[in-house]
């Protein structure tokens, strides 16, 4: 079993690679537990997903930094792999509580986590580029020397503001103030994918499954792409399907669903697997 620097150190070497790794995208434990069982490498948490098993909206208003952190915590505990977070917005405006946020994310045992520039509000959703900048740069001070791979975010196509230049612009700042990996959410095309991994220095994150043209893993790691996540998809899969067997028995009073839902066995032997300790 590694410990934190050892994760730290397999996750950091996923990204220089040649191609593309998957990052899959738990909401909690047990979903961990079943990811971590199919052969991926290291693991994303989703503020999305955690959001929807609590029964709330996935947004700024709705989420604290010490249920996250929890949930983190809770997934980091249920694998051997290097698990990096959703830290949204850094749980403030001022840098100083961006640089909080990657220590405590430290603390819980992350190897990694994301600082977005998005602000929540929607009259004004995205920080200036100066701002913005200060904020990933206190995160990166408060990262070096530690186990912490940090992920600036650049969230004007989630906000419909269509500005491949800016978005570029600001992964660019984004990478000069200390990122490791850069991620714009929500980009167009592959072309646009392209375009971006051309004209940053840093690996880029995709993410895939959500609203737009779906790409293979192939394509977009010929495109350049060196991560690839899923971000809240997986959990809305997993709800479309309890939605489906619901409305299965409810409207015909059948039960067919079952013959696709895993085995009280199969999710027995997910759930018992204990985490190696030093003595195994």
């Amino acid at each position: 079993m590694l410990d934190q620097e050892g994760k730290f150190k397999r996750l950091k070497a996923l990204h220089q690679r040649d191609s593309a790794f998957v990052i899959p995208n738990p909401w909690d434990a047990g979903s961990a537990r079943l990811l971590s069982s199919l052969g991926f490498e290291a693991l994303a948490t989703t503020s999305a997903g955690y959001a929807f098993s609590k029964g709330k909206l996935d947004s700024f208003a709705s989420l604290g930094r010490g249920e996250i952190l929890e949930n983190a915590a809770e997934i980091v505990q249920a694998t051997d792999l290097p698990v990096v977070a959703d830290l949204e917005d850094g749980f403030g405006a001022a840098p100083e509580t961006c640089a909080e946020t990657i220590l405590l994310a430290c603390q819980v045992g992350l190897v990694g986590g994301s600082i977005e520039d998005a602000t929540g509000d929607r009259a004004r959703p995205i920080y200036d580029l100066s701002h913005a900048t200060e904020r990933v740069q206190a995160a990166a001070e408060a990262a070096r020397g530690r186990p912490f791979l940090l992920t600036a975010r650049a969230e004007n196509y989630l906000w419909e503001r269509t500005d491949l230049d800016d978005t570029i612009r600001r992964l660019r700042a984004f990478s000069a103030a200390g990122a490791d990996v850069l991620y714009a959410p929500g980009l167009p095309d592959i072309e646009a994918i392209r375009t971006v991994c051309a004209a940053v220095d840093k690996p880029v994150n995709v993410v895939m499954g959500l609203r737009g043209q779906s790409y293979s893993v192939a394509e977009l790691s010929a495109a350049g792409v060196r991560r690839v996540s899923v971000g809240g998809s997986f959990a809305r899969a997993a709800l479309g399907a309890l939605l489906r067997a619901a409305e299965e028995v409810r409207s015909a009073g059948t039960f067919g669903y079952a013959a696709e839902a895993l085995s009280a066995t199969a999710i027995g032997q997910l759930m018992s697997q204990e985490k190696r300790d030093d003595r195994r």
